[in-house]
């Protein structure tokens, strides 16, 4: 995913350094070309040499350091990097940052970068809020510095509060939004479904149906990070929605059919993963169920075709997209499906393929359009919404 990019990390003087060995292993392995750049403070938390085994190359420490592997000192890798993540950013960096100190060889290099820069804060909870760290910190932003917030939680002195570095995954969120893909999507606004939608029969049990969300949550990650402004409606899910999206909770379908119809006129695209009940109870608790010994049975009515609907009340230039999950007669039955939803695109899965269907994390789907029917072979669930991203961004 970061093949091709280059990853400068800024490190400077916090326990909270233990974290970015695992973040820039993390980035190596997406392919991402990874450097170091650590404060002398830094040192003495992790070992350089760590740095050094996980990215192969050498940490950027001394500014008159003249051994090094590079054409000339810190610009030259200023000048390669698609992004800088300084983590953990000291009260002291940030205050050098923010008043164009450049005093080590991170914050000259810093000074250096023309891209994106991101500031990832770590201390303690008072110097934290200390008002000369916070004016320093909208300086930055002033800048066009990204400042995350930190984490509220236990710090090292164990005192608990504000102050406490993002974790990795967090961390890496923020570069892969920036750096993973062209943003060719940034002038869309996408609304995925994602997840079982649940119709409840009583205070304990409900009717729903075995969707995990995994496939509209890699639609929705993959738009955002082609930077759409993504909006995700989710019923139940097994997996958490990605960052950087907007969350709808949806838990039944007429919660689903109500947030998708009233704001279908606002998106480029609609992308409906979920799996909806087909059925809710017709009636309340107390009349629906009847019992004759082990026999139960509840009165059912059909929910509505949220999928129908908006394809019949699509508006011109925007583009629908369905999943149409079959057994049999696959591209039969999911062509039919598309002419009969006014969709612009069908994606048909069996479930009976290995790979295939509910909560796994690949996917064997066949793409339907009015004009074409494409087979896609056994693939990461990421990787088929970028594909199917694309084919609509074709559509529009």
């Amino acid at each position: 995913m970061l093949k091709g990019k280059t990853i400068l990390l800024g490190v400077s003087g916090s326990i909270a350094v233990y974290k970015i060995c695992n973040l820039a292993r993390m980035l190596t392995k997406l392919g991402a070309d990874v450097h170091v750049a650590m404060t002398p403070n830094a040192t003495n938390f992790v070992n350089p040499l760590t740095f050094e085994t996980l990215t192969q190359h050498k940490c950027l420490i001394d500014t008159f350091d003249r051994n090094f592997e590079y054409s000339v000192e810190h610009v030259s890798i200023a000048k390669k990097a698609d992004v800088v993540m300084i983590a953990p950013a000291s009260a002291n960096v940030i205050g050098k940052i923010a008043n164009g100190i450049a005093d080590d060889m991170l914050t000259t290099t810093v000074m250096a970068c023309t891209c994106k820069k991101i500031i990832a804060p770590a201390m303690n909870h008072n110097m934290y809020h200390n008002p000369i760290v916070q004016d320093n910190i909208d300086r930055l932003k002033k800048f066009g510095y990204e400042v995350l917030d930190t984490v509220h939680g236990m710090l090292a002195n164990r005192d608990t509060g504000d102050g406490k570095l993002p974790d990795e995954d967090t961390l890496l969120e923020y570069i892969l939004r920036e750096t993973a893909f062209e943003k060719d999507l940034a002038d869309k606004k996408i609304l995925v479904t994602a997840g079982a939608t649940r119709e409840n029969i009583d205070p304990v049990r409900f009717i729903t149906n075995h969707s995990s969300g995994k496939m509209g949550c890699a639609v929705a990650r993959i738009a955002m990070l082609r930077g759409a402004d993504v909006t995700l409606v989710a019923g139940h899910m097994d997996v958490n929605p990605p960052m950087f999206v907007n969350v709808i909770k949806a838990e039944s379908a007429e919660e689903m059919f109500k947030t998708v119809t009233e704001r279908q006129s606002e998106y480029d695209i609609i992308v409906k993963t979920s799996a909806v009940a087909d059925y809710t109870p017709a009636e309340t608790a107390r009349n629906k169920i009847k019992k004759s010994g082990d026999d139960m049975s509840i009165k059912l009515k059909r929910t509505r075709d949220i999928l129908k609907y908006i394809g019949e009340n699509k508006p011109d230039n925007q583009v629908i997209c369905g999943f149409s999950m079959e057994t049999e007669n696959i591209i039969e039955n999911s062509r039919r499906k598309l002419e009969s939803k006014n969709c612009d695109m069908i994606c048909a899965n069996s479930l009976r393929a290995d790979g295939a269907g509910f909560g796994t994390d690949t996917n064997i789907v066949t793409l339907i359009t009015n004009d074409k029917t494409e087979e896609l072979p056994i693939m990461s669930k990421e990787d088929v919404a970028d594909i199917i991203l694309t084919r609509l961004k074709a559509l529009t």
